[in-house]
Protein backbone atom coordinates (compact mmCIF):
# COMPACT_ATOMS: atom_id res chain seq x y z
CA UNK A 1 0.00 0.00 0.00
CA UNK A 2 1.57 3.72 -1.11
CA UNK A 3 1.65 6.29 1.54
CA UNK A 4 -1.16 8.49 1.19
CA UNK A 5 0.87 12.70 1.27
CA UNK A 6 -0.97 15.56 0.64
CA UNK A 7 0.56 15.80 -2.91
CA UNK A 8 -1.75 12.70 -3.63
CA UNK A 9 -4.84 15.43 -3.75
CA UNK A 10 -4.37 17.75 -6.79
CA UNK A 11 -6.48 20.57 -5.75
CA UNK A 12 -4.62 20.96 -2.45
CA UNK A 13 -1.40 23.27 -4.09
CA UNK A 14 1.22 24.22 -1.75
CA UNK A 15 0.60 22.30 1.34
CA UNK A 16 4.75 20.60 0.91
CA UNK A 17 5.69 22.51 3.98
CA UNK A 18 2.40 21.46 5.76
CA UNK A 19 3.38 17.83 5.58
CA UNK A 20 6.93 18.35 6.66
CA UNK A 21 6.08 20.24 9.28
CA UNK A 22 3.71 17.19 10.24
CA UNK A 23 6.69 14.46 9.85
CA UNK A 24 8.59 17.02 11.82
CA UNK A 25 6.12 16.28 14.89
CA UNK A 26 5.80 13.06 14.63
CA UNK A 27 9.52 12.35 14.55
CA UNK A 28 10.14 14.72 18.05
CA UNK A 29 9.19 12.47 20.35
CA UNK A 30 6.46 11.23 22.79
CA UNK A 31 9.14 11.47 25.93
CA UNK A 32 7.07 11.90 29.02
CA UNK A 33 9.55 14.61 30.83
CA UNK A 34 9.14 17.35 31.90
CA UNK A 35 4.90 16.98 32.04
CA UNK A 36 3.09 19.80 30.43
CA UNK A 37 -0.05 21.38 29.60
CA UNK A 38 -1.54 23.14 26.64
CA UNK A 39 -4.71 25.36 27.22
CA UNK A 40 -6.64 27.93 25.80
CA UNK A 41 -6.58 30.99 26.93
CA UNK A 42 -8.54 33.05 24.05
CA UNK A 43 -9.63 32.88 20.61
CA UNK A 44 -6.43 33.62 19.56
CA UNK A 45 -3.95 33.21 22.58
CA UNK A 46 -2.51 29.94 24.31
CA UNK A 47 -0.49 28.67 27.31
CA UNK A 48 2.06 26.25 27.32
CA UNK A 49 3.27 25.18 30.57
CA UNK A 50 5.85 22.65 32.02
CA UNK A 51 6.62 21.37 34.93
CA UNK A 52 10.04 22.03 35.70
CA UNK A 53 10.50 21.72 39.66
CA UNK A 54 14.21 21.89 40.70
CA UNK A 55 15.26 23.88 37.56
CA UNK A 56 16.39 27.56 37.73
CA UNK A 57 15.81 30.35 35.28
CA UNK A 58 18.98 29.90 34.30
CA UNK A 59 18.97 26.38 33.65
CA UNK A 60 16.21 27.11 31.08
CA UNK A 61 16.84 27.82 27.65
CA UNK A 62 13.27 28.92 24.90
CA UNK A 63 14.67 29.59 21.69
CA UNK A 64 12.39 29.44 18.09
CA UNK A 65 14.45 27.71 15.65
CA UNK A 66 12.39 27.35 12.36
CA UNK A 67 9.10 27.57 13.20
CA UNK A 68 9.89 25.36 16.25
CA UNK A 69 9.52 25.95 19.75
CA UNK A 70 12.35 24.80 21.39
CA UNK A 71 12.30 24.82 25.38
CA UNK A 72 15.55 22.99 26.75
CA UNK A 73 16.30 22.61 30.63
CA UNK A 74 19.72 21.37 32.04
CA UNK A 75 20.96 21.12 35.27
CA UNK A 76 24.49 21.44 36.63
CA UNK A 77 25.64 18.72 39.01
CA UNK A 78 25.85 20.17 42.64
CA UNK A 79 26.32 17.19 45.18
CA UNK A 80 29.26 19.76 46.50
CA UNK A 81 30.35 16.57 48.40
CA UNK A 82 27.05 15.79 49.59
CA UNK A 83 26.45 11.25 50.05
CA UNK A 84 22.96 10.55 48.92
CA UNK A 85 21.77 7.39 51.15
CA UNK A 86 19.16 7.52 47.98
CA UNK A 87 18.56 9.49 44.77
CA UNK A 88 15.06 9.93 43.66
CA UNK A 89 15.58 13.47 42.37
CA UNK A 90 17.42 13.22 39.11
CA UNK A 91 19.55 16.02 37.92
CA UNK A 92 18.19 15.33 34.33
CA UNK A 93 18.14 17.64 31.02
CA UNK A 94 15.30 17.37 28.54
CA UNK A 95 14.09 19.21 25.13
CA UNK A 96 10.58 19.91 24.30
CA UNK A 97 9.40 20.85 20.89
CA UNK A 98 6.53 22.80 19.75
CA UNK A 99 5.75 23.39 16.07
CA UNK A 100 4.46 26.89 15.27
CA UNK A 101 1.96 27.59 12.32
CA UNK A 102 2.20 30.40 10.94
CA UNK A 103 1.26 33.71 12.42
CA UNK A 104 1.31 32.14 16.08
CA UNK A 105 4.12 34.13 18.09
CA UNK A 106 5.54 33.60 21.42
CA UNK A 107 5.04 36.02 24.07
CA UNK A 108 6.51 35.98 27.62
CA UNK A 109 7.77 33.18 29.46
CA UNK A 110 7.01 33.27 33.48
CA UNK A 111 8.27 31.15 36.01
CA UNK A 112 6.12 30.46 39.05
CA UNK A 113 6.16 27.67 41.86
CA UNK A 114 8.39 25.09 39.76
CA UNK A 115 5.83 25.74 36.37
CA UNK A 116 7.40 27.12 33.35
CA UNK A 117 4.35 29.49 31.26
CA UNK A 118 5.00 30.31 27.90
CA UNK A 119 2.35 32.08 26.38
CA UNK A 120 1.73 32.24 22.65
CA UNK A 121 -0.90 34.60 20.62
CA UNK A 122 -2.32 34.01 16.50
CA UNK A 123 -3.17 36.59 14.99
CA UNK A 124 -7.12 36.88 13.85
CA UNK A 125 -6.48 35.48 9.64
CA UNK A 126 -7.52 37.99 7.22
CA UNK A 127 -10.17 37.17 4.64
CA UNK A 128 -8.48 38.32 1.33
CA UNK A 129 -10.62 38.41 -1.79
CA UNK A 130 -8.82 38.86 -4.88
CA UNK A 131 -9.22 39.27 -8.33
CA UNK A 132 -7.60 38.01 -11.03
CA UNK A 133 -7.51 39.45 -14.40
CA UNK A 134 -7.81 37.44 -17.51
CA UNK A 135 -5.97 38.83 -20.92
CA UNK A 136 -6.51 37.90 -24.15
CA UNK A 137 -4.05 35.09 -25.73
CA UNK A 138 -1.72 36.30 -28.75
Amino acid sequence: MSKLTLGSYPHMLGFEQLERLLERSAKSGNEGYPPYNIEQTSDFSYRITLAVAGFAEEDLSITIEDRQLVIRGRQGEDSDGRVFLHRGIAARQFQRMFVLADGVEVGEAIMENGLLHVDLTRSKPETVVQTINIRKGE
